[in-house]
């Protein structure tokens, strides 16, 4: 009894027609007749009745069909098994990032997950959230980390919220040392080195300073993260930045913000309408776990937060989103909703 044996009956049962079951698995009429009868010859009884070009199943067929469907089932399932398995030794993820997640969050994960399957290429594609989004929706990334919440028009995405992060202000050791607590305040008539237009930062930290009641005064703008903290270190004034960001810039002055301070959401992002491929459900499953070991194991000022968690919550300029952390959310985003300015971050 051979597999493709099974498949022609199943489709012929499900049919009632040898020609229509003959289109169904690709195969020619005469090719699929002639499998049937060799089956039936090896089980010693008739399948079909064929009286007057109607086709019914005998008693023999009614009682082989589900026996039919299930090897055929669990076929398919160790089929489906195996295959997961060597996308795991082998293959690619698409990742998409904003700059300042790719400098802070990444690294760590990315180690780990090439620890774990050194055969997968990752593919990374280093953007603003307006164009990861635009990206995911054309099929070109598997995942994305973007900054929360998304920009308008985008396509119906799931996302899972990974952290509350908070906004620190970062300085050159050879000035002086902002006060302490810093506040939004504070930073009237401070030199501000700043993000180009188009970063969720720059909107950010321009926002926060007018609901405050003045506007920012900036000695360079239009960097990159690299330049911007390159500036500073020259002595060139003060950025805003994530705190993972700041945590891996050794040589730069940290100051954290008085509350309720600044803070952003980072989420994972794929196609709602199409399953991410096994090894990006991998990758998912590494990032996800390696940022719940780091939140666990300790939660001071200046760090990121799980949603959901313990925190300052941000000003009206950057309003904190609440879950929980590894949540999934489908997030159906339209024409209307609240943009962000969340081009690059």
């Amino acid at each position: 009894m051979q597999f493709q044996q099974l498949l022609y009956f199943v489709a012929v049962a499900e049919t009632r027609h040898f020609t229509r079951a003959a289109e169904r698995v690709h195969v020619s009429q005469p090719s699929l007749s002639q499998q049937i009868r060799a089956l039936e010859k090896e089980l010693g009884a008739e399948l079909f009745s064929r009286a007057r070009g109607n086709v019914a199943l005998t008693d023999a067929g009614e009682a082989l069909l589900p026996l039919a469907r299930r090897i055929l089932a669990d076929t398919e399932t160790a089929r489906h098994e195996v295959q997961e398995l060597v996308q795991l030794r082998r293959g690619r993820v698409r990742l998409g990032a904003t700059p300042s997640v790719c400098t802070g969050l990444l690294p760590d994960v990315l180690r780990a997950f090439h620890d774990l399957h050194p055969g997968i290429e990752l593919l990374i594609e280093e953007s603003g959230s307006h164009d990861l989004v635009r990206e995911l929706a054309r099929g070109a990334l598997d995942l994305a980390l973007v900054v929360m919440p998304l920009p308008a028009a985008s396509p119906a995405l799931t996302t899972v919220e990974l952290l509350h992060e908070d906004l620190v202000v970062v300085s050159s050791v050879a000035a002086p040392a902002p006060r302490r607590p810093l506040r939004i305040a504070d930073l009237e008539g401070e030199p501000l080195v700043m993000f180009r237009h188009g970063y969720d930062l720059r909107e950010l930290t321009v926002a926060a300073c007018r609901a405050a009641g003045f506007e920012p005064s900036f000695t360079v703008e239009g960097g990159e993260m690299d330049a911007v903290l390159g500036f500073v270190r020259a002595g060139l004034g003060l950025a805003v930045v994530p705190s993972m960001v700041a945590a891996r810039a050794r040589d730069l002055r940290v100051t954290a913000l008085a509350r309720p301070g600044l803070r952003r959401t980072i989420a994972l992002a794929h196609r709602s309408d199409v399953a991410p491929p096994r090894a990006a459900r991998e990758l998912q499953r590494v990032l996800l776990a390696t940022q719940a070991a780091t939140l666990g194991r300790a939660a001071v000022p200046g760090r990121a937060t799980a949603p959901g968690r313990g925190g300052t919550a941000g000003e009206a300029a950057a309003p904190a989103r609440t879950g929980t952390a590894g949540r999934a959310a489908t997030a159906a985003v339209t024409n209307g909703q609240t943009a962000s300015a969340s081009d690059s971050s």
